[in-house]
């Protein structure tokens, strides 16, 4: 095994500061630095590989290239009792969520429930961190936002909607929240990236090469080729919704909108992310709605009581996240060079 393909096993501490660190060697103030990093910590801790130090160079892409600005400061709007708009000014997501989180959670607390726009942004994480945090609140959460035009409509061999992400997250009773993050595509476009690098074929159905045929290579779907959405006309019709949720209803772009001006530079683009936090509590009507989600709970996994196969959304991630801070982090030597490279 040569030295760059040898893994290199970090702390989360370790993590943490090699991703600030570069953040702050390529034009992050402080405060982006510091969220951007604790995002990419908490991936790396629930070995969320596709969306941890994975993604540091595009970041580091889109800070050099000037398309995203590393010190923007988000500015809140208050437009409605039930809405809050953040403005991330050309900034990174994760500042922007934890300025707007508060005052969504209080308005969904008030209203019964809110919404967050996040408009102005360059959006390049997972989406379960932030309804994670909205259910340990006490709320039901819903997220989704656009990307660059990966993925074709069914029926289609043209790019024009993005990956698309929806997640979803449920409070539980002294547990851990039940949350889903999924792309609208067969396959998140980090995973199949992560195919690509190692030399992995992916299932038939993920996407076509550049002359719409159906194919297994990685590297064909993303040089000239397409991604597909799952389940064919119905995760192409889900894709068509986050499109609107994330586009049009905040006032943001499409995703082949987005691709039409975006320099490439393997950064994220500009785009939005809607989020919707729902009061139970008010919802409910005084139901016990923890009790009944239970119930729901219970029964999915006795339903796998003899084969052990069935799971709640984020059981894997959950463990993972025990076990991690003992067993430290393991990052592909060539992607940690890398990384050290751009931090100079």
């Amino acid at each position: 095994m040569t030295e760059a393909a040898r893994p290199k096993h970090l702390s989360l501490g370790e993590v943490h500061d090699l991703a600030f660190n570069c953040l702050i060697a390529n034009g992050c103030d402080d405060a982006n630095a510091q969220a951007i990093a604790d995002n990419l910590t908490a991936a790396e801790r629930d070995r969320s590989e596709s969306h941890g130090l994975f993604r540091l160079p595009g970041y580091v892409a889109s800070l050099r290239s000037g398309k995203a600005d590393g010190k923007a400061q988000p500015r809140i709007e208050d437009t409605a009792p039930g809405v809050v708009r953040v403005d991330a000014m050309g900034g990174f997501a994760p500042l922007a969520l934890a300025v707007g989180r508060k005052p969504l959670v209080a308005k969904a607390r008030a209203q019964g429930v809110a919404a967050l726009a996040l408009v102005g942004v360059h959006h390049f994480a997972a989406l379960w961190p932030e309804v994670e945090a909205l259910a340990r609140d006490g709320l039901v959460a819903f997220a989704c936002t656009s990307t660059l035009p990966f993925a074709a409509p069914a029926g289609s061999a043209k790019p024009l909607f993005g990956t698309d992400p929806v997640a979803f997250a449920w409070p539980r009773m002294g547990g851990h929240p039940v949350v889903f993050d999924m792309a609208t595509t067969s396959m998140a476009r980090g995973e199949v990236m992560i195919a690509a690098r190692e030399g992995h074929d992916v299932p038939l159905g993920v996407g076509l090469d550049a002359e719409g045929q159906p194919t297994r290579d990685p590297k064909a779907i993303l040089e000239g080729g397409v991604m597909l959405p799952f389940g064919g006309y119905k995760g192409s019709a889900i894709s068509m919704m986050v499109e609107l949720l994330a586009g049009a209803l905040i006032g943001e772009v499409f995703s082949f909108q987005a691709g039409e001006v975006d320099n490439r530079d393997g950064g994220p683009t500009r785009g939005g992310e809607f989020i919707l936090a729902i009061d139970p509590a008010r919802t409910s009507g005084g139901a016990d709605w923890l009790g009944q989600g239970e119930a729901l709970f219970h029964k999915m996994l006795e339903t796998g009581a003899t084969s052990g196969a069935v799971r709640l959304p984020g059981d894997r991630r959950y463990g993972n996240r025990d076990k991690t801070p003992r067993d430290g982090v393991a990052i592909p030597g060539a992607l940690y060079d890398k990384i050290v490279g751009l931090t100079g």
